[in-house]
């Protein structure tokens, strides 16, 4: 691993500290290694929703090199041979989607460690160098160091909220408005009473068990408004920006 002031884990441990992790669905080391020289605290390569193989994102999770932004990785589902795989390709954490349990999110942490604390299984021939260790120190090299997010999108997870939270070894909670609305019967309706409801149950049982809470702002009056309710960590989307950057160049000439 570069060295750094501060992992992203050690960041996340300090209430007074507020971060980015921005989603890359991008498949593209470039668009990486620039969110990555632009102080990104973290990237979330998205193997779930973007069109991300495993080739590309090795080399996604090595453009952060030189940088203090950690490479985390969405993976498709909450199975231990996926997460296995990206940890051996070097990342630094885990974004997990559709956590609905706290047997969930138990097996989401397992999947992180090595036995006896864990199930995760031994092979970083990858990983290890871009830690900067050697393939036996690895080990100990990352142990501590690694991240574990939960998505909460279903109606389930809202239900079982405060038993998730209560799991050790969680390091963030986020809410996914997308998926979460979907679940609800309210898709991409942000200010009905059913989300709205479901979001402040989220935020009060992570704030209870002192998780730090994510979301997204694309823009600086949203991101304004989580920070002012408590969220510590801000994600933005590479493609919706590029998008976004695009349209607005064409209001230029019309």
């Amino acid at each position: 691993m570069q060295p750094q002031s501060m992992t992203f884990k050690e960041k996340l441990s300090n209430p007074t500290i507020r971060l980015t992790a921005h989603v890359c669905t991008i498949p593209s080391a470039a668009v990486t290694q620039a969110m990555a020289a632009a102080r990104s605290d973290a990237v979330i390569i998205d193997m779930e929703h973007g069109a991300i193989d495993y080739a590309t994102a090795h080399a996604m999770i090595a453009a952060t090199a030189g940088t203090s932004c950690a490479p985390l990785v969405r993976v498709t589902e909450n199975d231990s041979a996926q997460v296995k795989r990206v940890l051996d390709l070097g990342a630094e954490g885990i974004v997990f989607p559709l956590i609905r349990t706290a047997e969930d999110a138990e097996q989401a942490v397992a999947s992180l460690r090595y036995p006896p604390n864990g199930t995760r299984g031994f092979g970083p021939f990858l990983a290890h160098s871009r830690w900067g260790t050697s393939l036996m120190e690895y080990r100990e090299s990352v142990d501590g160091h690694l991240v574990c997010f939960l998505l909460v999108e279903t109606r389930d997870a809202v239900e079982n909220i405060e038993a998730i939270c209560a799991v050790p070894g969680i390091d963030a909670i986020i809410p996914a408005q997308f998926d979460l609305s979907t679940d609800l019967g309210v898709s991409g309706q942000f200010d009905h009473p059913d989300f709205l409801a479901a979001v402040a149950k989220v935020e009060d049982a992570a704030s209870s068990a002192g998780i730090p809470l994510g979301n997204v702002g694309l823009a600086k009056p949203q991101a304004d408004g989580l920070l002012a309710k408590g969220y510590r960590i801000i994600a933005g989307f590479d493609i919706l920006w590029l998008k976004a950057m695009a349209a607005e160049t064409q209001s230029w000439i019309r």
